[in-house]
């Protein structure tokens, strides 16, 4: 079973789909409950006869599959009553303990509801219950998958259907009106409801055909510009051709001749029948066929030849004067007849041209679209390109209108594609902060419920709103689905920053580390609140406890020695000195890699070679790293020992400075301090030069969108 119908292919699985569970079930119990919320139909003929205007009505058996017991008479309540409880004797009845679902229903409904992204599992739920017929278990599986997949339109149709069968009208009609709700482009939604009218409204009564007309207008009004809207233009134009208003089928062909449609030349061919084949005076308005009139009023038409040899039938003879005259006014007439289709048809030349020509332009792009409905499946990487480039166009060359229409498009076959609902949600933002909020409502509420990204953006929208409890609802809630991500915590983190509640700012990082004790993340926090101290708290004190408090947990992480170190160079060097020896003290002690000790004390000796006030520590610090040096080198010439590589090749003592960078050091330590800038080479770069592997990647959390 696919995404759209029986005609689909099936598929293993959502894939790329992201969802969490929402409304429609029983709240993720997992234990199959009756719809209590959905209004019952009417009840059947044999029912009505049952019933008691005393007693509570009955489950009706026509909307439910399955024949309800009886209610049991209630007691009349007393004259008196002394306990408040009598009204909540009707609450088990509501519940509908009586009703019972399939056999089988239960298997299906878990397999669902425990693996919401498994499209697989709900297209065999809907499955099943079609197939037992049970209108009460397919409405909760109906409104439960509709809660992950609203633009499958194939089976808002078989929804409906199925409320048809059970003679359940007002439902039939809700079913309808949701799915063209939440896919208003579903041409084939529009025309199902449309025929469904046609087949149970009484035509007979003018509230019908009113009714019917109006469901017309609100389809063309909201899917009439999609390039595949020809069907839907030509039933409205058959319908008034049926119920006699041939001036109404007339302007029908008046808008449709200016949409770039598909089928925009038959169209064209059916409008110049429909003039020709019909008398002005029905098919025009009464302001333009005067308006005709009075134009060919002004250009003077030839006067048709008189007839030659007019003759009366025989056995009759012309009144004297009467000859040819009727003939003439017939002719005179005709010809006027024609003049005037021959404008009218001369007057919208113009438009189908343009029409035309808007067609051409837009024509490869929409060969390109092979899928224009949704699936889970992934689309190919030429549909994803060939939806970017007609957005693009779209946008620059289109009106405001069709660019609207060409994405809502776009976000039906590329659904759970997260790059296009953000390009959907710029393009409006820049025209409306209302439509732009319902795209995101829409994109995060069904489609991408577990997309960061989005939701980030989101959250960045409604602050620059001034909407910050929601901006701080929709990362929290967010954070509540997926967990654990580095992203939004920060994201939550800069929002109180920004609005000045750093005690609250303070408060989600200390919680962060405590919730990843024992983790390299408890490390990548207690980093980020060391720098908030330090650079927005003016706290290097504090700021400096976090990073020691978290090295003592976390001893081997370069990153946290690393942040230290800049934190205490970034203070006074002549006060602080002492401070920012014991950091390089600190990592060399450590069971850091050799690799990461190396630079560390490259390092010291350029500080003290820059900054310190001892010659002693600095010739100390010498000899300690020439001895690290030379253990380097051994380690690294060691495995190479009995090999047939030359000597030449081999790593030598007074080459390991090279490994360090563009920050070579020599013995004279003459270059040490050439460069202003070298201490802080080493943090921007990491420790690339010995392939050193942090612990983590900071760039994890921060995927590129």
């Amino acid at each position: 079973m696919a995404a759209e119908g029986p005609e689909a292919p099936a598929s293993p699985g959502r894939g790329g789909a992201e969802g969490a569970l929402g409304d429609g079930g029983d709240g993720g119990s997992g234990t199959p409950a009756p719809v209590a919320e959905l209004p019952p139909p009417a009840p059947s003929p044999t029912e009505e006869e049952r019933s008691d205007a005393a007693a509570p009505p009955p489950i009706p058996q026509s909307c439910n599959g399955a024949a309800a017991a009886p209610p049991e008479p209630e007691e009349p309540p007393p004259a008196a009553p002394e306990e408040p409880p009598p009204p909540r004797e009707p609450e088990p009845p509501a519940e509908e303990p009586t009703l019972t679902y399939p056999l089988d229903f239960e298997k299906f409904w878990q397999a669902a509801r425990n693996n919401p992204h498994d499209f697989t599992a709900w297209t065999e739920l809907l499955q099943y219950v079609e197939q037992e017929n049970h209108l009460f278990a397919a409405r909760k599986a109906f409104d439960a998958f509709f809660a992950h997949y609203p633009y499958c339109y194939g089976y808002w149709k078989k929804y409906a259907d199925m409320e048809r069968r059970f003679d359940c009208s007002r439902e039939t009609e809700e079913v309808f009106e949701r799915g063209l709700q939440s896919i208003p482009l579903s041409m084939d939604l529009w025309i199902h409801y449309i025929s469904y009218l046609q087949s149970t409204l009484d035509m007979n009564l003018p509230e019908s055909i009113q009714k019917i007309r109006g469901v017309f207008e609100a389809a063309v009004a909201a899917a009439g510009m999609d390039f595949r809207s020809d069907k839907l233009w030509e039933l409205y134009v058959e319908w008034e051709r049926e119920q006699g208003d041939l001036r109404a089928v007339t302007g029908i062909y008046d808008r449709v001749l200016s949409m770039p449609t598909q089928l925009y030349n038959h169209h064209w061919e059916k409008f110049k029948e429909h003039v020709l084949h019909n008398p002005p005076k029905d098919i025009l308005s009464p302001e333009e066929l005067l308006w005709v009139q009075s134009k060919l009023a002004t250009d003077p038409v030839p006067k048709p030849p008189e007839p030659e040899g007019t003759e009366a039938p025989p056995g009759e003879d012309l009144p004297p004067g009467v000859e040819g005259k009727a003939a003439a006014t017939d002719a005179q007439e005709d010809l006027d007849q024609e003049k005037i289709r021959e404008l009218v048809i001369s007057m919208r030349q113009q438009i189908y041209a343009q029409n035309e020509a808007e067609v051409s332009k837009r024509w490869n792009f929409e060969d390109g679209i092979k899928r224009p409905y949704f699936h889970v499946k992934p689309l190919e990487r030429a549909q994803l390109r060939n939806w970017r480039d007609y957005l693009d166009y779209e946008m620059a060359a289109g009106s405001h209108e069709r660019t609207i229409v060409l994405f809502e498009r776009c976000v039906i076959a590329c659904a759970l594609y997260e790059e296009f609902w953000i390009k959907y949600t710029k393009y409006l933002e820049n025209h409306t902060v209302t439509g732009a909020r319902s795209v995101f409502q829409r994109a995060c509420g069904y489609h991408l419920p577990r997309k960061p990204n989005i939701h980030l953006l989101w959250a960045a929208f409604e602050e620059k709103q001034g909407n910050l409890d929601e901006a701080r609802r929709i990362l929290r809630c967010f954070e509540e689905v997926v967990p654990g991500l580095a992203m939004v915590r920060l994201r939550r983190v800069s929002l109180e920053r920004r609005q000045g509640n750093l005690e609250e700012a303070e408060a989600l990082l200390l919680e962060a580390m405590h919730a990843n004790e024992g983790l390299p993340l408890a490390s990548f926090y207690a980093v980020k609140l060391a720098r908030q101290a330090c650079k927005v708290q003016k706290n290097l004190g504090k700021a400096r406890k976090v990073l020691v408090d978290a090295l003592e947990k976390d001893p081997d992480n370069a990153r946290l020695h690393a942040n230290l170190l800049e934190m205490e160079f970034g203070a006074d060097v002549r006060q602080n000195e002492g401070n920012t020896m014991s950091c390089f003290e600190r990592a060399l002690r450590s069971p850091l890699p050799d690799e990461a000790k190396l630079i560390f004390s490259q390092r010291r000796v350029e500080f003290l070679e820059d900054f310190g006030s001892s010659i002693h520590s600095l010739l100390t610090a010498y000899d300690e790293h020439q001895k690290i040096l030379k253990q380097h080198a051994a380690r690294k010439r060691a495995p190479e020992n009995g090999s047939d590589e030359p000597d030449d090749k081999r790593l030598r003592p007074d080459e390991a400075a090279g490994l360090l960078g563009p920050l070579n050091f020599s013995a004279s330590g003459g270059d040490v301090g050439s460069n202003p800038s070298a201490y802080n080479y080493w943090y921007q770069h990491g420790y690339g030069a010995y392939s050193y592997q942090t612990p983590w990647n900071y760039n994890q959390y921060y995927s590129q969108s």
